[in-house]
């Protein structure tokens, strides 16, 4: 049986289908214009429905910044709810034309406040990750303490050398073979309270105390 033959033209010795992408940027020329494409809208549509799902991980504070129309607010919390599958895919997809209707300035707030979240979280695991690293060097050895004195001055000494012996005790036999090796023990109270008084003192000589009425007059007055 014959294929049957597609509709279309020859162009410079190229056939061009009707309907196809080529076809439909040579009628924008014909016409003067500069017209985008079924595949380019296709692209931005797209990527403004992914844009769409995004804002449902947007922080409260953050969203409401964005002081977003309210029909697309609605639309928004809409899929928030819903948690049927089929369901959710139609609604984000009225998420994505409404995005469609924003303003390239309205767009451009919300991906700067998408990057404004992601910041703050690659931050927060960076300052965990030091903050781990901290107190497994005072567990692992004593000459940690003198560095640990010297970068946080305000740190109660007392409190801390009590924390890292009663941390060391703490460790099951198990793990005191890691001790030694360099390693802290993973168990204990001591070993999260050690590990809280290091996050604060980090957070109060970075200037970022989340908490301000743990923080007295005297200490405001240090430099971060």
């Amino acid at each position: 049986m014959s294929r049957k033959p597609k509709k279309g033209y020859f162009v410079r010795g190229q056939f061009v289908a009707e309907g196809s992408e080529l076809d439909l940027q040579y009628k924008a020329e014909l016409k003067g214009t500069t017209g985008a494409t079924k595949t380019d809208l296709k692209r931005e549509m797209d990527a403004l429905q992914k844009l769409g799902a995004e804002l449902l991980t947007l922080r409260t504070d953050l969203f409401a910044r964005l002081d977003l129309p309210e029909k697309l607010q609605d639309a928004l919390a809409e899929a928030r709810r819903i948690t049927n599958f089929e369901g959710k895919r139609r609604q984000m997809q009225f998420v994505g034309k409404l995005m469609r209707k924003l303003d390239d300035d309205a767009v451009a707030a919300i991906q700067a406040a998408l990057e404004e979240q992601h910041s703050g979280s690659a931050a927060e695991k960076l300052a965990l990750h030091q903050a781990e690293h901290w107190r497994d060097r005072l567990i692992a050895g004593d000459e940690a303490l003198a560095p640990w004195m010297q970068q946080f001055p305000d740190t109660d000494t007392q409190q801390l050398r009590a924390l890292i012996r009663q941390a060391r005790k703490d460790a099951p036999p198990e793990d005191k073979a890691a001790v030694s090796q360099g390693l802290a023990p993973r168990k204990g109270r001591a070993f999260r309270e050690l590990f809280q008084l290091v996050r604060e003192q980090m957070g109060a000589a970075q200037g970022h105390n989340e908490d301000p009425s743990d923080t007295n007059d005297e200490e405001d007055g240090h430099a971060p």
